[in-house]
């Protein structure tokens, strides 16, 4: 049976409905960073989940070709999951008026036998399969990246983005009540490629915090959110 990360990482990935504390460890990702509505239909964003589910499938498919990273198993693909803030602004999900404002990490956790060796691999078979996706690698648009996010709040959010604020309201009062500091950070003077850079840190915990939503179904429903 396929390794399934939602299952063995239920304290992640099967939050409750109400303000929860968890520890995030230590995991790796392959990443796109941008900025822009992610609703537009030939925007950054679009682009970017091509990027990461091409890598993503490629992995998971390896099993299949004559080639499979040192220590592969089968598994199932981890949902997709985003860092989020407005422009230069901190920036808690509560809303947005200006979507187009946005920046983002768009992330899709992958196995710890995904190493820079592999990523480096798996770039060249996508390239081999997918040229019209060529350019955004070799530019280097897909990231490897490991961090922790340490201890941190965490929610269950089910419907559209409109409702969010009213989730977001819990978990900022959660905070509060146990008697802890809300420390989303400022990214001013941060590019979207800048907060990568920062997020590359060999599974530490980055530098900075940002608003983080894991998309346990259709993304354009948020289905968990963690701060």
């Amino acid at each position: 049976m396929a390794y399934d990360f939602k299952k063995e990482f239920k304290d992640l990935y099967v939050p409750k409905t109400k303000p929860t504390l968890i520890e995030v460890p230590a995991m790796t990702f392959v990443a796109v960073a941008g900025s822009g509505d992610p609703n537009d239909e030939s925007g950054a964003y679009k682009h970017a989940l091509e990027l990461l589910y091409a890598f993503s499938y490629t992995v998971k498919m390896s099993k299949m070709g004559d080639w499979q990273p040192e220590g592969y198993f089968d598994y199932v693909v981890p949902p997709l999951e985003g860092l989020w803030w407005n422009g230069s602004d901190t920036f808690d999900g509560a809303g947005i008026s200006d979507k187009s404002l946005l920046s983002w990490v768009s992330l899709i956790r992958q196995p710890d036998f995904v190493t820079p060796e592999a990523f480096e691999h798996i770039c060249l078979l996508i390239i081999s399969k997918k040229p019209e996706l060529a350019s955004s690698i070799e530019r280097g648009s897909l990231r490897l990246v490991r961090f922790s996010e340490g201890a941190c709040a965490q929610i269950m959010h089910k419907g559209p983005y409109d409702d969010e604020p009213a989730t977001i309201a819990k978990l900022s009062s959660f905070v509060e009540d146990q008697s802890l500091r809300l420390d989303i950070g400022n990214t001013s003077g941060s590019s979207p490629q800048g907060i990568l850079d920062i997020l590359d840190c060999d599974g530490a915990v980055p530098q900075i915090r940002l608003h983080h939503e894991i998309y346990l179904g259709d993304p354009r429903f948020i289905n968990d959110i963690s701060q």
